[in-house]
């Protein structure tokens, strides 16, 4: 517990970080990358050319100095960061980096205003927040499936939408330097958990690591999962293109253990009094889809509804796999969307749901705000929105 002299100064910092937290992280990352250019295999250099990184750790540096001593209470966002970090592989070496960083960023961005007593107070402060993170990542580790990255052979390569490809991988075990002795038949995977893939793309002078969505929790076939192609501008792409363009059927791969805490609630799936609402965008349809062939492999009886949005028909992902699945539940509705022709899924639509529900949404930030929001305020409780937003974990308030 940080001292009381260390809480009354961090929270007298709040105003400031609110006014420069994006401008003391976007230092804090260039002086970083610029003494430790190896931590540039681990960041997502798109997020990075965006801004998305920046802000993502402002906002919860923030939120850790209004909550420094009750730093409970984030423990769910901080879990959800673990959770990403483990998939990285990031370890409890690189926290002393990022502490010396962030001061020096603090220093640098205040000047004259960062006292020896701020810094001194954000070094203990630091110190409090990189342990309650080391010591969730450390329990993570010890449960991980398997250890760092593992070589995995491409079995099957499928179109699920003109965007996105579905790849089903198996382990490798050869001996070779990446392989692990990994029994497929005795790994546990959870509806709405994503790998992470480790690739060296020609267009890149570093390695690059991205999370993609499992497809599906069973290990029959193997390890599935989906990646859409972005191509929006020149800083997307990188993973997803080299992905689509350069990996087939029978190539090997690295992917990092199966991780994430998006999951259907374990209490309600054999309970068919409350309807189970499955609402998602593009290829946040990927853990959706994992979470409705567990859901009826587990249940048929309970009700669902589907809901998807996307631009067109061409753009409809897994369509067949989610009309086959809804064929073997007892009661389902499905609703679609296609923005190309107008059609709109908005608050009004979403009043049209059942309350109590118990909703699970994943998409872009900008289709999770829209959808979180509205359901708030038709009365759905925070306990009964569930959400995975793509990217850096950013606030999404349900308040």
């Amino acid at each position: 517990m940080a001292s009381p002299k260390t809480l009354e100064i961090v929270k007298a910092t709040v105003p400031v970080l609110e006014e420069h937290g994006t401008a003391i992280t976007t230092v804090f990352y260039q002086n970083m990358f610029q003494e430790h250019p190896e931590l540039l295999d681990i960041f997502n250099e798109t997020n990075q050319k965006l801004g998305r990184q920046q802000t993502a750790l402002a906002t919860t540096v923030l939120a850790a100095a209004k909550h420094l001593e009750h730093l409970a209470v984030l423990l769910p966002q901080v879990t959800q960061i673990s959770h990403k970090h483990r998939a990285l592989q990031i370890l409890p070496e690189h926290y002393p980096i990022v502490g010396k960083h962030l001061l020096g960023a603090i220093k640098e961005v205040l000047g004259e205003a960062a006292n020896d007593d701020i810094i001194d107070a954000w070094a203990e402060a630091y110190d409090e927040i990189a342990g309650v993170f080391i010591q969730l990542e450390k329990n993570m580790y010890e449960q991980e499936m398997w250890q760092g990255f593992a070589a995995f052979k491409v079995t099957q390569k499928q179109e699920a939408a003109t965007d996105i490809a579905a790849f089903t991988v198996i382990p490798v075990n050869d001996n070779s330097d990446a392989s692990q002795d990994i029994d497929l038949s005795q790994l546990n995977l959870t509806a709405g958990q994503y790998i992470t893939v480790k690739t060296d793309p020609k267009d890149s002078d570093h390695l690059a690591l991205r999370h993609y969505s499992l497809c599906s929790a069973s290990t029959e076939k193997g390890i599935q999962f989906a990646v859409r192609r972005d191509n929006r501008n020149e800083h997307h792409g990188l993973v997803s293109n080299y992905l689509h363009d350069e990996i087939e059927v029978g190539d090997t791969i690295l992917l990092s253990a199966p991780a994430g805490d998006f999951a259907l609630n374990q209490d309600l799936i054999q309970q068919n009094d409350i309807p189970l609402v499955f609402i998602s965008a593009g290829v946040g349809v990927t853990p959706i889809l994992s979470m409705l062939e567990a859901q009826i492999t587990a249940n048929p009886l309970r009700p669902i509804v589907w809901v998807y949005a996307c631009q067109n028909q061409e753009h409809h992902a897994f369509d067949s796999q989610v009309d086959k699945l809804l064929a073997s539940a007892t009661t389902a509705e499905k609703h679609v969307f296609y923005f190309d022709s107008g059609q709109i899924l908005d608050e009004s639509w979403l009043a049209s749901l059942p309350v109590p529900a118990d909703i699970y949404v994943c998409g872009s930030m900008p289709f999770m705000e829209s959808m979180i929001d509205g359901l708030v305020r038709l009365d759905h409780g925070v306990d009964s929105v569930h959400y995975e937003p793509f990217g850096p974990k950013m606030s999404l308030a349900l308040s």
